[in-house]
């Protein structure tokens, strides 16, 4: 399978408007946030992402298709954030999200921590997978509460280094 991530650029950001919306559907299930009263959902990630120079936004992409994304924050710090993470359904089960993770965080060695909700099952088993694939040695898996919602249970947070 070839490449399937790219570096978003200024004219990919419409088609990851496109698919932050359909991202965050397919999270409504697990966090039951309902859309805006405009229809959209929460962007503040996908914004920053755009503009800020410590993220690095990516296109997943199955030939000429748009196929998901990727919003990788604190790419200049000492730990790298995969803050947001999404294959569209008709792409998943192809091995495009694995790959896909794994050249994410390839192209950011170093400390990381990803996130996902227990509720949300195949997350649970896809990022467990993805950390046994690139961690150099051993991962670790910690809850921590969700800032600003004390509603929700805990996120799950996957650590890991790509450094030796």
């Amino acid at each position: 399978m070839s490449d399937v991530v790219r570096l978003a650029s200024a004219a990919d950001h419409l088609i990851l408007e496109r698919l932050w919306l359909m991202f965050r559907h397919d999270m409504s299930e697990v966090d039951g946030r309902l859309p805006n009263p405009d229809g959209g959902f929460r962007d503040e990630w996908l914004r920053a992402a755009l503009v800020d120079a410590d993220w690095a936004p990516y296109l997943l992409v199955s030939g000429d298709r748009p196929a998901g994304l990727a919003l990788v924050r604190g790419v200049s710090g000492p730990t790298r954030v995969l803050n947001s993470f999404f294959v569209v359904r008709g792409a998943r089960g192809r091995g495009i999200g694995l790959q896909a993770a794994q050249e994410v965080v390839a192209k950011h060695p170093g400390q990381w921590e990803i996130a996902f909700q227990d509720a949300n099952s195949a997350a649970v088993r896809f990022w467990r997978r993805v950390a046994a694939k690139v961690a150099c040695g051993e991962w670790t898996e910690e809850h921590r509460p969700v800032p600003q919602r004390p509603d929700l249970p805990p996120d799950a947070w996957i650590s890991f280094s790509t450094l030796a």
